[in-house]
This record gives C-alpha cells, structure tokens and sequence, in this order.
C-alpha cells in the first residue's frame, strides 16, 4: 500500500486533458484572440521545415542539462537532451501529466520508497550512432554534483541519495564505486537508492540532470559549448556569449521518442539583446520567441494591451512563481529580526507590483511564499498594511527595536538584463528612503547571478547584500517542488549557485524532510502551510507579487500553447513553415 500511495503521488496531478497538436486539432484553432494558446493549441500543423529563432535578455546559466536552474532553460534542454521522464508536451492540466521520456514509464517503487527503479526505451542513440545506456544517465548525474564545475543545478540528487563517504564528484573522485547511490545491473535498467524514502521521486526523475552524458565526450566546464545530444537535436555552432545553431540530430528517431514531434529544421538562439529589441522584433515579425519566457517589458506591455490586434497575438497566464526579495539575515544589521520586520513593513507593496508591470501582467499582491496555484498555499498576512502601501510608523518602530532609530545603509542586487528587477530595486531604494534606509541597487549579470553574486554567501557579505532581488517557479507544481530549493538551509553552498540566499531554519529543514516521506496528501499539504508560516515568521522573504506575464506569440508560429508546469510556451510543440 505504501508503495502504491508513492506511485499515486506521482500522478496526483495527472488529470484533464487539452487541445490536440494535430493538424486538425480538436481544441485548438488558427484564429488570433487573446490567450488562445492558453489552454488549448493556437495554430495547428504537422509541417515539417523552417527555422524558430529565439533571443535572450543576457546569457543561459549554461546549456549544460547538469548545470542549469533557469525554468526557460529546463524548458528548452528538452530540444537536445532527454531526461528518464517528462511532463506531457500538451496545453492545459495535461501538461501536469508525468510520463516516460528515456525511460519506458515511470518509476517503480520499492523499499517503502527508498529504492526506485527505470527500464529505458530500447533502440535509444546519441547523435554519433552510438547506443544511450543506463550507464550514461548515471554519468550524467554523478558529474552534476561536482558543484565546484557545475555550481547552478539543483542539488536534489546531491542530498537524497545514498552517496559513499567521500564523495565530491567523478572528477575529484575518480574511479570510487557508487552504486550505494545508483546502480546499473544492466543496459536499460537504472536503479536509485535513497537515504531516506521521497515519494516525488518521478518529479526528480524529470529534472535535467538524468540526461545521459557519454563519459569519453565529457568536456568539464566546457561541455556547454557542445553537449552530445539525446534528442531531436543537437549543436550546430556556438559563440560564447554571442549565440548557438541547433540542427537537426541524424541518430533521433520517432520510433523511440513517441513525445516529440520535432517540427522544425532547427533552432538559432541568440544572447545579450536587449529587452525592448527583441519585442519589437517579435512584434515586427523578425523574431518568434522571448527565450526567457517572463513577458514583455511594460513599455511593450501597454502597446499590446491598445492594440487589438497585438492584443489578440497575446496570452496572459498565471503562474506557480513568485517574484520576491531575499532579506540576508548574515548581512548587518539584518541579523537582527526586527530589523527585518522594518523593512517588511516600510515596502509598498503595490510598488512592487507596478515594478512588474502592475496586476495585469505583473501579477496579484502576495503575502505567503507558496502561490495560490500550489497544493498547500493558505492565506494569510503577517505584516499588514492599511491599502498595502506600506506602514512606515510601523517600520520606525521597528527600527527603533534593532537600535536603528535613524536608519541604516545597505546594498540591493538584481539582473541587469531584467528591467522589471531594476524597477523593484529602485521601488526598493525610494520607499526604504522614507525611515531612513539607505538602499543602493547593484546590478549583475543574469547568467552568474547565483553562481558568483547573489547567491554567493561570501560575496553576499563582503558586498553588503542585504537584499536580493529574486524569482521562483516551481521545480514541480506542488510544496515540495516549490520549497525545497529556497527554503532549506542545507542547499546553501560557499561556493556559490544555491537560489536560497536567505533561509537558514533548522526547523524548516526538519519539516521538509518530514513532508517528503508524508503519503497523506493532506497533512503533507498542512506541512508545507507550516513552513512558508515559519519563513515569514523570521521576515527573510520579502513576498513581492504571484506572478502573471503577457507572453506575445511570434507572428508565425504553429503548435503554440502554454506549458503549465513551465508557465511559459512549450518549446517542444513549436513548428515554422
């Protein structure tokens, strides 16, 4: 029965269904209105051929599927790496839906859920000919846990499985057995062994970092610039920095990837162009997609919304992410709590929400880190505001609390390439000025943002990073999916790459572990209430806005539908005649 709870939770939330990509798609249509590719398929077709070209606001974190945490690069790895499973490539609930991608299926429990078992697809190639092996997949994730090389993926397979003594990676520890953690009795089966049971194992299963990678043709750091494909395609040039081709992958084949329809003929990315250029571009026609996947800016926003036929090439989704600041407690004088409460009540909140392009495509006003999408989300508001504007009589109370009666200086960090983050800071830097905070905004480079600033603990420190302006999608739509990455302490590394920058709660780390193990979906759901209650309570995140974006189609696009776990279009499903 236990064993059975842990499959049903990996498939709690598989229900509904939605448009069709079929060329004559139930559910989908080619007629242009608004949030027409929300739900269902805008423009479908089975049309082979053409060129989908995407631009970026600054660089990837890396293409490497063993060192990315960004959702838009999780969403777009799937275009030439394969992970043992994947959420269904289709509009609506059935995105929700996990099913088999290397593997043929989910993943069998044993052990009460300690132990978890994939049989792969046979026939499975890399781009070279050569045969994809339980061996590779293991490869892959053991060298995704050197976070020294590879400092920005997740670390869920660093903490969960049962890993030697000792061990820091196949490049440190060359040559050590580890089938303690995963062991591969033969070509297509992979078996996962874990510390402790963790009943959302086929959610970690779909993460990046089960791509196979061929241990000969593993390049380290520079791998990036030419990871060896599993899927449909693979790379065709790459200019740090600059951009990347995706061509077609000869050894793909249909036959054993009955979840790709790999449409076009290939794909260019290009990096570092700014915000309102690629818009503009999107609008003119020159270009089909915002790689990032967060909306227009909100110059391009208020066109969109007044022109009717901008209008109806638009989709306005909400989302399982949050948009908030981090408020570091190992930062002075925000070491003290009351210090922290100060700022939790000096902010306006709907300045926060006009920073992001206010409650249309910016989002609704928040006051609990879980969203209202996610499974465990209640309700409630420590540090209430008249109009959510703020209480600054409150703030200076406060202050006076933490021996600041006249204010303090510190720092504020956000992405350079995101307009909307340097609107929150400055919203930040404005407001904070009212009691006597000092507040300087310092931007960074989005693709080393966590690995080397923001979500560096010493440099955090050194720069007097008090506040840091961040974002969270859920891994997975559910608490633990959510949570786990920003919340528990334990993901927190000196070198650098944790996207928790300020929870550090031994009693946050106790409930998580305790939720991952819990079958009954109600008191797990309970627990995950507990701990974002627990989180405010020490006033280390700011919760700025639930997220909602204004996502704009390119001009001639098929196949386009917004992806529910990505909160984005899916990158897969996408065709260009």
């Amino acid at each position: 029965m236990a064993i059975a709870a842990v499959v049903a939770f990996g498939l709690a939330a598989c229900s509904g269904g939605g448009g069709s990509t079929s060329g004559t798609g139930s559910g989908g249509s080619g007629t242009a209105s608004f949030n027409a590719a929300l739900k269902s398929v805008y423009n479908p077709s089975d049309k082979k051929g053409g060129t989908v070209k995407f631009a970026d606001e600054g660089e990837p974190d890396s293409t490497d599927p063993g060192d990315t945490y960004y959702g838009y690069m999780w969403n777009f790895v799937r275009l030439y790496t394969r992970s043992l499973t994947m959420f269904t490539i289709a509009p609506g609930d059935a995105s929700n839906k996990l099913v088999g991608d290397l593997a043929q299926g989910l993943g069998k429990a044993s052990d009460g859920g300690k132990t978890w078992t994939y049989t792969l697809r046979p026939g499975l190639k890399f781009e070279d000919g050569s045969p994809i092996t339980a061996k590779d997949i293991k490869y892959g994730i053991e060298r995704s846990t050197d976070k020294a090389t590879f400092p920005d993926g997740p670390t869920y397979y660093d903490s969960l499985l049962n890993w030697p003594k000792g061990w820091a990676g196949p490049y440190k520890s060359k040559g050590m057995n580890t089938d303690s953690a995963i062991s591969t009795p033969n070509d297509l089966t992979i078996v996962f062994h874990l510390k402790s049971p963790f009943s959302g194992f086929d959610y970690l299963a779909m993460t990046p970092q089960t791509a196979p990678v061929p241990q000969a043709k593993d390049t380290g750091a520079k791998y990036k610039e030419h990871v060896v494909s599993s899927g449909p395609y693979m790379f065709a040039t790459y200019a740090a920095g600059k951009s990347f081709t995706l061509k077609r992958n000869p050894n793909w084949s249909s036959n054993v990837d009955p979840n790709r329809k790999a449409l076009p003929d290939g794909y260019e990315y290009d990096m570092n162009v700014n915000s309102d250029d690629i818009d503009n571009r999107i609008v003119a026609g020159d270009l089909d997609v915002a790689a990032v996947g967060t909306g227009v800016t909100p110059a391009t926003q208020s066109r969109v919304l007044s022109d009717p036929t901008l209008k109806a090439r638009s989709d306005n989704p909400t989302l399982a992410r949050l948009w908030y600041t981090s408020i570091n407690p190992t930062v002075k004088p925000f070491d003290n709590i009351n210090c922290r409460i100060a700022v939790q009540y000096a902010m306006d909140r709907t300045s926060y929400q006009t920073a992001y392009g206010g409650p249309f495509a910016g989002g609704d006003l928040a006051t609990t880190l879980l969203p209202p999408v996610i499974p465990g989300h209640t309700q409630f508001d420590l540090y209430p505001t008249t109009d959510s504007k703020g209480d600054l009589a409150k703030a200076k109370e406060y202050l006076a609390k933490c021996n600041q009666p006249n204010g303090f200086s510190t720092n504020i960090s956000y992405r350079n390439e995101r307009p909307k983050e340097k609107a929150t800071a400055e919203a930040w830097q404005q407001q904070l000025a009212k009691v006597g905070i000092k507040v300087t905004p310092k931007g960074y480079a989005k693709k080393d943002y966590f690995s080397t600033y923001a979500g560096n603990p010493p440099y955090v420190v050194k720069n007097d990073l008090g506040l840091v302006v961040n974002g969270w999608g859920a891994d997975w739509n559910d608490g633990y999916g959510f949570l786990a990455q920003i919340t528990d302490s334990r993901v927190i590394r000196d070198t650098g790459g944790s996207s928790n920058t300020s929870v550090r709660i031994p009693q946050v780390d106790q409930l998580l572990d305790q939720a991952s193990t819990e079958l009954n979906v109600d008191k797990r759901n309970a627990l995950w209430s507990q701990i974002d209650k627990l989180v405010m309570s020490q006033a280390v995140i700011y919760p700025g806005v639930y997220a909602k974006s204004l996502l704009l189609r390119g001009k001639d696009l098929t196949n386009v539908f917004v992806n529910q776990q990505f909160g984005m279009y899916d990158y897969t499903a996408f065709g260009k005649p």
